[in-house]
């Protein structure tokens, strides 16, 4: 039997309060929507419809990319008429599992256990246990089996006690869903087409419904403000530290680290607090990551060292490089083996190869630096002339002074120095020495100006 996935998304979502939809507000840099498709091509679906309404277009355009199914959800009329519009192009020799896009947090390994202990046939609902149920439809047992789903405006005392709550992922047969949806009312407190009447409609039917318990309210829980969605993202970060951990990465404090993407890790790698890792990253054996660093879409080789308060983004280093404090690394700059960057130095779409040093207080643009260079201070690769970039080369063994500025394009010789405070416009041959400033001349008994009526 296949599976389809129908994902309710179409809510407004206004207690954001944002213009952003709700399901596109960020997750660990993620939109909250994007968190439940990861889980459903975990599964394995053959057919995956997102049901969308408000902000709809933003919301499609967000995924353009995906092979999903849309439908539009235009007047909000219920869960149970929300999964209606998706049905049309459901086989009804599928399965369907109805998800959230609010839900972000759903395990793909809980929405097996709850596909894999219902026979195909019958109905299951996810539910959970809570201290405070209050504003939850409530699990309704009948022995084992679920009889109904009570929601709270139509509780009556007795139903309220019971703390087992709805989580509204159900699992059902397509053909039975089908039936059930077209025979729904909306005699109730709200007016709206309910999903979980389904319930009863199935137990009168004879199908039994399955209630399988998650594992903690945290996984399938709902975002609805800005509050809940701070509360999910600590959950998610919580997670996804501990994950790392039990693979053998040491943090100073799990509690302060944000991964919003991917991060890998070799063995020995040290996180110490207020790190953030964005997009792809990778770090190597032995990587240490100091305080106050943000580091994105990056490979740090092994035993690499970043000190603290860096920004590091679109990067590559080799191995033993150190990096910092306060140095930033844009999109290109690539480092080979044992390379330093110092403090407020930046370089951008550069190699430097093995053994260079780039120390403190410089800028490398659009460079390439040999092996075993030093370069100074305060030193700039002049690479924009206001409508073009132009490269810098630089050979091995060369060393340029502090306070030098390198006119580009331009070329400096292996093994050639250049002077402190130069400014470079014309190629350094191999092993020559450049020393270019102005002759220093002293004015003695020189008063310095000062302004009109001082004493």
């Amino acid at each position: 039997m296949g599976l389809s996935t129908i994902i309710l998304a179409a809510g407004q979502g206004t207690r954001m309060r944002s213009d952003l939809p709700k399901v596109l507000q960020l997750l660990a840099g993620k939109p909250l929507l994007g968190h439940v498709l990861d889980s459903a091509a975990e599964l394995d679906a053959d057919d995956v419809c997102v049901v969308y309404g408000h902000g709809g277009e933003t919301v499609r355009k967000a995924f353009q990319g995906d092979s999903l199914r849309w439908s539009e959800q235009a007047e909000q009329l219920g869960t149970g008429h929300a999964v209606q519009q998706a049905m049309p192009d459901t086989p009804d020799a599928n399965r369907v599992l109805i998800l959230f896009g609010d839900v972000p947090l759903l395990m793909p390994a809980t929405c097996r256990r709850l596909l894999a202990e219902t026979p195909a046939d019958e109905v299951a609902v996810l539910t959970v246990d809570m201290e405070d149920p209050t504003g939850y439809g409530r699990i309704i047992r009948d022995g084992i089996s679920v009889s109904c789903i009570i929601e709270e405006k139509d509780a009556g005392p007795d139903e309220k006690a019971v703390r087992e709550i709805n989580t509204g992922v159900m699992a059902c047969p397509a053909d039975k869903l089908r039936h059930w949806l077209a025979n729904l009312g909306n005699d109730n407190a709200q007016g709206e087409y309910y999903l979980t009447d389904v319930v009863a409609m199935a137990v009168n039917d004879g199908v039994t419904v399955h209630g399988v318990k998650a594992d903690t309210w945290t996984e399938v829980m709902g975002i609805n403000d800005k509050k809940q969605l701070a509360e999910a993202e600590r959950a998610l970060q919580a997670r996804l530290v501990d994950e790392l951990m039990k693979e053998g990465v040491g943090f100073a404090d799990p509690a302060r680290v944000d991964i919003r993407g991917s991060l890998k890790c070799g063995k020995d790698v040290f996180i110490d607090v207020n790190a953030v890792f964005e997009g792809e990253v990778e770090l190597g054996d032995g990587v240490t990551i100091e305080s106050n660093n943000l580091v994105r879409d990056s490979r740090l080789g092994a035993g690499t060292l970043v000190h603290s308060n860096c920004h590091i983004e679109g990067a590559t280093t080799g191995t033993i490089c150190e990096i910092g404090p306060f140095a930033r690394l844009r999109p290109g700059a690539e480092l080979a083996n044992n390379v330093k960057v110092g403090n407020f130095v930046e370089i951008k779409k550069s190699t430097v190869a093995d053994g260079s040093k780039v120390n403190h207080l410089t800028y490398i643009g659009d460079a390439e630096i040999g092996t075993n260079v030093n370069v100074g201070a305060g030193t700039i690769t002049c690479n924009y002339d206001g409508a073009n970039k132009h490269k810098t080369t630089i050979g091995d063994g060369a060393f340029i002074g502090s306070g030098v500025e390198l006119v580009a394009p331009v070329k400096i010789g292996a093994g050639a120095t250049v002077g402190a405070g130069a400014t470079i416009t014309k190629e350094v041959g191999d092993n020559e020495l450049v020393i270019e400033r102005s002759r220093q001349k002293a004015i003695p008994g020189w008063k310095r100006p000062v302004k009109k009526g001082a004493k």
